[in-house]
This record gives structure tokens, C-alpha cells and sequence, in this order.
């Protein structure tokens, strides 16, 4: 596994009262902030506040910290802030270690820690702290495996598509649910490192392969095609740019999963699909960002 061990960890932390609010929070943060030298996590404490606590790769200018943190939380949250340096360790899976399992209809997302907190009637899927977007703590992708969920509920596709897997959370959740091949691709070298090991610690490293490729430009994509289900966890602009390509990997009643959106960016992503033949069947909006279920009629 990717090793992000640093001499010394540095932190911040800070509290606010509500749940929505914390998670909304860690989103804009996570959505502002270098995510390759930083990780954002929202947990409980026992009183029933919120916290926010931040792991620095390398010592951060604290001064833009809590502009960010103002411009998120407000004023009299960011003078809260404490910044402090712990003891060397991952500082990833320092952040994750106050993350509770995520549910998503079938699927329980967790890390090693949470091994048996997961229900015998779930599928499991284990990430370890790692340089990659896509715990199954941000919205986003725990929107896009509740529309996974209910697409298995009536279909079993057969070939499967990851488009920016991130940590390979979506592709080891079809994998598992499957039993059958998926691809999964990502822009970043060390993403398609960190998928292909989780693959492996979740028993489908048979099953998942993860390649470095840009959009669809990898002659894999060809060779596998037609999709019959494509997951596409991206942001609002590529998958507009993309839908004319993905629209000629798709096979007759395809359907894909796009995400990424904030509420304003899906008029704009539907209409770009829709002008390939694609049909909304379903909407989903969690902690803030939008999830689209959507199937090839072309």
C-alpha cells in the first residue's frame, strides 16, 4: 500500500453543532484545499457535536486554513480552529480512523478498524488510507453506490465501466455485488496503484482492473465495449465533454451513474446526455452534491 508516512503530522481541528452542517463543511474544504496534501474528515463526539479535523502533509499556512474554514463555517468557527503537530504516522489513515461505516443500501464502506462492525447481510468494502479521492464518506459517492444499489435490484450487467475510480470504491462495490470483470481508469498514476490494492484486500483483484488513461482514449475502453453500466464519479465539466464518447461505448439500455454535481450542474450534464439518446430515470441528492441515474435509449 501507498505509504503517506510523514516525520511529524500536522493538525487542525475544530467543532460545530450539527451533523449536515459539519459534512457540508469537509465538502467545501475537500472541494478547495489540495486533496494530495490533505485530508478532511467530519465525526461525532459524545456530546452529539461535530468535529472537523484536518491532516496536513506538510505544515499548512494557517492563515489560508481559516480564511477557507470563515468562508465555509464563518468567522466564530474559524477563530476555533486549533492547530497542533501529533506524532509521525499516515496521516491519511489518521484522518479516517474517526469515520464511523458508511451505509449505501447493500454496500458498508469502512476501514480496517470497522471490520466487524459490518452486518453478515452487507457487502463490505474495506478501504485503507491512501492518496485518492472516493472514501464512500463524500456525498458524491455515497450517492452513486445508493443508485448502484437500485440499478442491481432489476439488472446484472456484464460489463462494467469505473470511469475515475479514485480509490476503486465504485468498481470493487460492482465487482462484489457481480462476481464479474469491471474496469476502472483513472488520470492519476497513483489512484490506479491504490484501486488495484483495494481491489486486493477485498478479495476481487481478479475481478478489478484498474489502468492510467485519460477520458476514453485507452484502446482497452474499445475492447471491452460495449458497457452495459458505466459509473462516472467526475466533476460537472469532463462528463459534459465526454458524453459524445461514452454514448459510442455504450451498449442498447446501458445505464450510467454520473456524479459529482453540485445541484445548479445537473440541467446542463442532462441535457448532454440527452442529446445522445440517454433518458433521466432517477435524481439523488446526498449531503449536498447530486447523483444522476440515466439509461442509453439511443
Amino acid at each position: 500500500m501507498t505509504s503517506a508516512v510523514t516525520p511529524a503530522t500536522s493538525r487542525a481541528t475544530f467543532a460545530i453543532g450539527e451533523e449536515q452542517i459539519a459534512r457540508r463543511v469537509v465538502d467545501l474544504l475537500t472541494e478547495t484545499l489540495d486533496g494530495g496534501e490533505l485530508a478532511v474528515a467530519a465525526f461525532e463526539h459524545s456530546d452529539g457535536r461535530w468535529g472537523v479535523s484536518m491532516h496536513f502533509a506538510t505544515p499548512p499556512d494557517e492563515e489560508r486554513i481559516r480564511a477557507q474554514v470563515t468562508l465555509a463555517a464563518g468567522d466564530a468557527v474559524a477563530r476555533t480552529v486549533v492547530f497542533d503537530t501529533i506524532a509521525a504516522r499516515d496521516w491519511v489513515e489518521a484522518s479516517l480512523e474517526g469515520l464511523a461505516p458508511v451505509p449505501a443500501g447493500r454496500f458498508v464502506v469502512h476501514g480496517r478498524h470497522d471490520r466487524a462492525r459490518v452486518p453478515p447481510n452487507k457487502l463490505g468494502i474495506e478501504i485503507e488510507a491512501a492518496l485518492a479521492f472516493g472514501t464512500g464518506h463524500h456525498g458524491t459517492t455515497r450517492g452513486c453506490l445508493l443508485l448502484l444499489d437500485q440499478v442491481l435490484r432489476s439488472k446484472m450487467p456484464r460489463r462494467v465501466l469505473d470511469l475515475g475510480a479514485g480509490t476503486g470504491v465504485l468498481a470493487i462495490a460492482a465487482a462484489k455485488a457481480l462476481r464479474r470483470k469491471v474496469l476502472a481508469s483513472d488520470i492519476d498514476p497513483r489512484s490506479t496503484i491504490v484501486a488495484n490494492e483495494n481491489a486486493a484486500l477485498n478479495g476481487v483483484g481478479d475481478l478489478v482492473e484498474s489502468i492510467c488513461a485519460t477520458g476514453f482514449s485507452a484502446p482497452l475502453f474499445r475492447a471491452r465495449a460495449p458497457f452495459d453500466l458505466v459509473l462516472a464519479n467526475i466533476l460537472a465539466n469532463p462528463l459534459r465533454q465526454m458524453a459524445p464518447v461514452m454514448a459510442t461505448h455504450l451498449a442498447s439500455e446501458a445505464v450510467v451513474i454520473l456524479s459529482g454535481l453540485l445541484p445548479h450542474q445537473t440541467r446542463g450534464v442532462i441535457a448532454a446526455y440527452r442529446a445522445q439518446g440517454l433518458v433521466l430515470i432517477r435524481q439523488m441528492r446526498v449531503d449536498g452534491w447530486c447523483s444522476l441515474l440515466m439509461q442509453n435509449r439511443g
